[in-house]
């Protein structure tokens, strides 16, 4: 369990940084001198920042393709998704409140080297496929809005994400509003969509609850689950919580959590809301009119404008630009955390960029399906996954790491099912995989393959 610290007094709170007023004004929270919905605005901004990589370019590529091909019998995948993020996303932020450290730097601290460096490379591929993703949504997103060639939004791209890191230095707060910002766009853009598209609400509800498997459907549904919980802000989420309101007893550890779930689950529930609004929005209108090979976002995007008009495209557009933007910032700065708390190294954001803008560069330039291109992303994160979720786990249910604030037990069970699901998913997509590969050598699942 951490050692608590005393932080500087209220009444010099007003000279001091930032960052140190909004542990003040989170302690006055804490101490009961705060009342009403106010007290609750200092815990406010770390899960905004974890929801971005829930809604990013990934998920429009899945979300796209599972609603084209499937209508809306997948809705079901995300709600079961969201749920999944929910838990994994508290357990994360509980972590770097109860132990002072975030994921990363547990498993160097506690996990043998042999172990260790398998698992900073694995995470590492997990925050390129991530990053890959995101980079390729927002060059996409000022290709189609603004008819801009490729090659030139790639590095359009590259310098609008680095200026949104550079506001870190002026706190914490402001990337936070930023980020939050960008994810209201994106909200308010898919309340437009579902405007336009009008979906069959009875299909809605029934198909996100009642599951349904198929041929065909597993990769699709493997995808929505990768570009749903992802690897990269596991470990971000803990270090966003490890120095921000730092508590100076269990007690206040507790309460800090108790603070903090209500935060986690409204934005992550608004980041699930906008997941179905996308897969729901691809069946009212394209599964809807028969097209059910909308395979790629450009088609998306140029497809909407004759079913629903120009302006259902340029939102469409819009919501891309600001969540490849957001999205790609919080990449690199999951990256960071990685690299950091696995190895020890730190390297210039400027120069993490630049290594990360190279893969979608290179895809660019040999001309790769984009869309192709993000979805493969994401699946190649679910095959990740289970990696920080199994480690999440084991740290979160040890009272040496957590003191009071370990998992109880229905907790780690649900936990488990969680990372068991997860496991299953990703062995139901190698079996499948395997079978594709091989011609048929290996047997297909029934009813599945």
């Amino acid at each position: 369990m951490r050692q608590y610290v005393e932080v500087a007094s209220p009444e010099h709170r007003a000279s001091l940084p930032r960052e140190v007023r909004l542990e003040a004004a989170g302690r006055a929270a804490l101490e009961g001198r705060s009342r009403g919905l106010f007290k609750l605005l200092p815990f406010f901004g770390p899960g905004f920042i974890a929801s971005v990589a829930y809604i990013d370019p990934g998920n429009f590529a899945t979300n796209i393709q599972g609603g084209s091909q499937f209508g809306y019998r997948l809705l079901w995948a995300i709600l079961m998704a969201n749920l999944i993020a929910m838990l994994i996303q508290t357990l994360s932020a509980k972590l770097g409140i109860a132990s002072g450290q975030n994921l990363a730097e547990l498993c160097r601290a506690r996990l043998s080297p042999r172990l260790v460096i398998p698992m900073w490379i694995v995470s590492e591929v997990a925050a390129m496929a991530t990053d890959l993703a995101e980079f390729l949504g927002a060059t996409l997103g000022l290709n189609l809005l603004f008819h801009v060639d490729l090659r030139i939004a790639v590095v359009v791209t590259g310098l609008a994400t680095y200026g949104i890191l550079t506001l870190q230095r002026y706190g914490v707060r402001t990337i936070e509003a930023i980020i939050a910002g960008l994810v209201g766009v994106i909200a308010v853009c898919y309340i437009i969509e579902t405007f336009y598209s009008r979906p069959a609400w009875g299909d809605v509800g029934y198909h996100a609850v009642v599951p349904y498997v198929a041929r065909g459907s597993i990769i699709p549904i493997v995808g929505i689950l990768g570009a749903t919980v992802m690897p990269h802000v596991i470990y971000l989420h803990s270090a966003l919580m490890q120095h921000r309101i730092i508590p100076r007893s269990e007690t206040e550890a507790r309460r800090l959590f108790r603070f903090t779930v209500p935060e986690v689950l409204i934005a992550l529930g608004l980041a699930g809301m906008i997941n179905m609004a996308m897969l729901y929005m691809a069946a009212a209108t394209f599964f809807k009119h028969g097209f059910v090979n909308v395979a790629t976002i450009p088609v998306a995007y140029h497809t909407l404008t004759p079913l629903l008009g120009s302006a259902a495209g340029i939102v469409f557009g819009v919501s891309l630009l600001a969540s490849g933007l957001s999205s790609s910032a919080v990449g690199t700065m999951a990256g960071q955390v990685i690299m950091q708390g696995f190895v020890g190294w730190t390297i210039p954001v400027w120069l993490r960029r630049l290594i990360t803008m190279i893969p979608p560069v290179i895809l660019i330039l040999i001309g790769a399906n984009p869309t192709e291109s993000l979805f493969w992303s994401q699946v190649v994160l679910s095959l990740v996954l289970p990696i920080p979720v199994i480690a999440l786990v084991r740290f979160t249910s040890r009272p040496d790491v957590m003191g009071s604030l370990k998992n109880r037990r229905p907790t780690t069970v649900l936990a488990l099912v969680a990372t068991a699901l997860i496991l299953t998913l990703n062995l139901l997509l190698l079996y499948h995989s395997a079978h594709t590969l091989t011609g048929g050598v290996v047997p297909s699942l029934p009813g599945i393959d």
